[in-house]
């Protein structure tokens, strides 16, 4: 049970999930003393919480043990389902193929990006203290550098992913969470329109009997089907994110009523909130943990794909210079791939840096302006799914 559903008062639960705490069994462990100190209140008051937690948990518990014991999957059941599952392209085939056919559902995939060139003699260097206690040196371009897409990117797969079966796509909606304001709705259309352009290009070349669908999507329909969150704090960040499963579950699918129609949640980023409004480090990695658990819940629960937009710094480690997301390597566990985007000269490129599934590797792309493309060096057909 999340902590919003715990029958205590509203600011209650608002300080506790200020304070981390958004799952019954992060309380699991703590003792009223040391709540009543990160919650400010009286130790009456801190006890009552913790029994209330307690109670809820045992009846959880007990009316939980059969589905536990009921829900095994076995390993050939867990194959075909992985086999079934359907991608959202990325709208660059170079990118798609290195990715195993575009960004996966029931897993989260994190995207990092990096503003910074690789040559170190061109960069200023900062020293600063991470999450978890080590040394490392951002290096940042003298005038800064154009951007390298991730934005663009998390866009174009909010947009993709309502591509309909009939044309190789999941048909679905999707949510977009965005904590630094960069999200671009005359963007998103100037994206959707070259995305029906792309069908309509399908459509006549391949499979001329989908005329009537093709009239049918306009681009702003595609927008209806972006659900957006404009988040401006942490604490909202968190709020939402525990209020995810309730709004996943009033959009389900028709047909599969276990599914819901929200096919990827975009987060961008996850980690803007986190990286300035925290001082107590370990409080920031159990609010991350936390979070990072419920999104891969959602994922497998709902069969969607989560996209987490994320940083990447320079860590400096025994002489040499390394790529390294940000918030530190307990947060780089959280997610199933791991994508770096960076530069290589004049061009934009992606690296699988982790993968328990897919190989390293790095594919060249385009930000233009109908969305993310091949690299304008390559001279491959774009392959639209």
């Amino acid at each position: 049970m999340e902590i919003w559903r715990l029958p205590i008062s509203a600011s209650q639960r608002g300080k506790l999930i200020s304070a981390g705490y958004t799952s019954l069994s992060s309380l699991s462990s703590i003792s009223s003393s040391d709540l009543a100190r990160e919650l400010k209140v009286s130790e009456s008051e801190a006890m009552n919480i913790l029994k209330v937690a307690s109670h809820s948990r045992g009846s959880e518990t007990s009316n939980a043990s059969c589905s536990i014991v009921e829900g095994a999957q076995s390993a050939w059941d867990m194959l075909h389902d992985e086999e079934s599952l359907m991608h959202i392209t990325t709208s660059s085939a170079d990118l798609d193929n290195i990715l195993g056919g575009g960004i996966h559902c029931k897993e989260v995939t994190e995207i990092g990006w990096s503003s910074l060139s690789l040559i170190v003699n061109s960069v200023l260097k900062y020293k600063l203290t991470t999450a978890f206690g080590s040394e490392s040196i951002i290096f940042m371009l003298i005038g800064g550098v154009p951007g390298i897409g991730k934005t663009q990117l998390g866009i174009q797969i909010a947009v993709n992913v309502q591509v309909p079966n009939d044309f190789g796509g999941l048909g679905g909606k999707a949510i977009y969470i965005d904590t630094e304001g960069s999200f671009m709705v005359e963007r998103a259309f100037q994206i959707a329109e070259a995305c029906i352009e792309d069908m309509s290009e399908y459509n006549r070349f391949l499979r001329k009997d989908f005329q009537e669908c093709k009239i049918k999507m306009l681009p702003q329909d595609i927008l209806e089907n972006i659900f957006y969150f404009r988040i401006c704090s942490y604490t909202e960040q968190i709020a939402l994110i525990n209020y995810l499963d309730k709004f996943l579950s009033e959009h389900k699918d028709v047909d599969m009523s276990l599914w819901s129609q929200v096919k990827v949640i975009v987060v961008d980023s996850v980690t803007f909130h986190f990286r300035q409004d925290f001082d107590d480090m370990a409080l920031r990695t159990r609010v991350l943990s936390g979070m990072a658990l419920k999104l891969m819940n959602l994922a497998k629960r709902f069969s969607l794909a989560v996209v987490l937009l994320n940083q990447v710094t320079t860590k400096h480690t025994e002489a040499s210079f390394q790529l390294a997301l940000a918030l530190g390597d307990s947060w780089s566990h959280t997610c199933t791939n791991r994508i770096v985007l960076y530069w290589n000269g004049n061009e934009r490129y992606a690296y699988i840096d982790k993968s328990p599934s897919l190989r390293s590797a790095s594919a060249a792309y385009s930000v233009t302006a109908r969305g993310i493309r091949n690299s304008s060096l390559s001279c491959k057909r774009i392959k639209m799914m």
